[in-house]
C-alpha cells in the first residue's frame, strides 16, 4: 500500500532530522504528528473557555426545580412513595436516564479524567443524588 510506505518514509525522515539536530527527548512510538503548535494550543484553550462559558448559561433562565438533578429526583421519589402503582405504570425507571442525560452532560463538559486533579464521578453531586435515589428505591421496595 503506497500510503503506508509514504508514512514510513515520512517517519524515517523525521527521525533522521531529530537525530541530526540532537533532539534526544523524543520517545519512540510517540507521534510528533500529534504535537500541537503554541498557536493551536492557544486556539484550543480559547475555544474550550468559550464552550465552558456558554455551558454556564444553558440553564440560567430555568427554575432550579427543573435543572437541579437532586430536586428532580426528589419529585420522582415523592411520586414513587405516594403513588407507587402510577409510578410503575409510567415506566419512570426507563425514562429517567433520558431525562437526566442532558443535565449530566452539561455537568461533564469540563470534566477531564486525563488531568491530574480530576474529580472522580462518585464524588460529583449529581452522581451522589442518583445513588441516593437508587438507595431510596431499594429501601422502599424492600418494605
Amino acid at each position: 500500500d503506497n500510503s503506508s510506505e509514504l508514512i514510513t518514509t515520512h517517519r524515517t525522515g523525521r527521525r533522521q532530522v531529530r537525530e541530526s539536530s540532537g533532539e534526544a527527548d523524543h520517545h519512540e512510538g510517540m507521534s510528533s504528528d500529534d504535537e500541537l503548535t503554541p498557536a493551536e494550543v492557544t486556539e484550543f484553550q480559547k475555544n474550550k473557555d468559550n464552550v465552558l462559558e456558554d455551558s454556564r448559561k444553558i440553564f440560567e433562565d430555568v427554575h432550579a426545580d427543573f435543572c437541579d438533578i437532586r430536586k428532580i429526583l426528589l419529585k420522582f421519589q415523592e411520586w414513587r412513595e405516594k403513588f407507587p402503582d402510577s409510578y410503575c405504570d409510567a415506566y419512570i425507571s426507563f425514562c429517567l436516564p433520558k431525562l437526566l442525560n442532558p443535565l449530566i452532560r452539561v455537568q461533564l463538559i469540563s470534566w477531564n479524567p486525563l488531568e491530574q486533579n480530576f474529580m472522580e464521578l462518585e464524588e460529583m453531586s449529581w452522581f451522589r443524588a442518583i445513588e441516593e435515589f437508587s438507595d431510596a428505591k431499594n429501601v422502599s421496595e424492600s418494605k
